[in-house]
């Protein structure tokens, strides 16, 4: 009885395993080469799949799903002589399960070594300065041509980039001054610009000021010799409807000459001949006046002398 029960363990246990190796589960986005006695049978997709135990056997499973993949920094050289070191960084997918299985034994270390030989060679013909502005150039012309290799390989390089471009340290030194340079050169000349402008701006304010105050002298000389003339015109206008006589005048006369020698400056006092003329009719006039109104009785009024008669 006992040796049934072992027997019929065993053929539990055994059909428990087929039943594991039947049933093949897939993940989404992946895939599975089946190979049957070492010879490659089919591919499993994503879900539920179905072998034969013990005859069919899984040989690999290949993530379908876009890969990065960074490289480490590589050392070129240049047209002109100098080596710089490149980080790059390849994005590629496996489109055929089975060609990335036979074509390749190892498809991410050729890719990567494909990558370092056309990265040398596409830095051989660039010099430094080019090397270093040209990294849309670079990726493309690199992209280009893993494409082309990688497609027997089952394996699309969608993306290529240039993480790094490292010069040696005594160019990066070079590289630095001269931008320092161009910097400040550019901040002098802005400076200079800025300088040049200000003055300009400030001339023609100065210009527009210096037109703007001569206009308004010229209106206030204008408008103050207008009234002026009027003040005049008004003054002789006056005076003639007045009618003034020799003593009026002499008196006014006498009323300027103290303001005529006002100012400390003045320090001789030229008095002109016509005062004694002023100072006769002046007299004059005061001698005939009375507190009275009348004229006084001791001057004498000068009889004007009558010519004589004519035969």
């Amino acid at each position: 009885m006992a040796p049934i029960i072992i027997v019929l363990i065993i053929l539990v246990v055994l059909v428990f395993i087929a039943l594991i190796k039947t049933i093949q589960v897939i993940p989404q986005a992946s895939a599975a080469i089946v190979e049957r006695f070492g010879r490659y049978t089919r591919t499993l997709n994503a879900g539920l799949n179905i072998v034969v135990p013990f005859i069919d056997s899984i040989r690999n499973r290949i993530d379908l799903r876009e890969q990065v993949v960074p490289f480490p920094p590589q050392p070129v050289i240049t047209q002109d002589n100098l080596v710089v070191n490149i980080d790059t960084v390849i994005y590629y997918q496996v489109t055929d399960a089975r060609a990335a299985t036979y074509e390749v034994a190892s498809y991410i270390q050729a890719i990567e070594q494909l990558t370092v030989t056309t990265l040398r060679n596409i830095i051989g013909g660039m010099d430094l300065e080019r090397t270093l502005t040209s990294r849309e150039e670079i990726n493309a012309a690199l992209r280009g041509v893993l494409d082309e290799a990688t497609g027997k390989w089952g394996i699309r390089v969608n993306r290529v980039e240039l993480k790094a471009i490292e010069p040696p340290t005594s160019i990066q030194d070079s590289m630095e001054k001269q931008m320092r340079a161009d910097r400040d050169k550019r901040a002098a000349i802005l400076q200079a610009e800025g300088t040049r402008q200000s003055q300009i701006l400030t001339a023609e304010g100065e210009k527009q000021s210096a037109i703007l105050r001569a206009e308004g002298e010229a209106k206030a000389a204008a408008l103050r010799a207008e009234g002026e003339a009027q003040a005049i015109r008004t003054v002789f206008e006056s005076i003639h409807a007045g009618d003034p006589d020799q003593k009026l005048l002499s008196y006014q006369y006498l009323q300027m000459l103290p303001k005529i020698a006002e100012g400390d400056a003045n320090k001789l006092w030229i008095v002109p001949s016509e005062i004694g003329d002023a100072l006769k009719g002046l007299g004059g006039a005061l001698g005939n006046f009375t507190p009275g109104g009348g004229k006084d009785p001791l001057v004498k009024t000068p009889t004007p002398r009558q010519a004589p008669p004519i035969d």
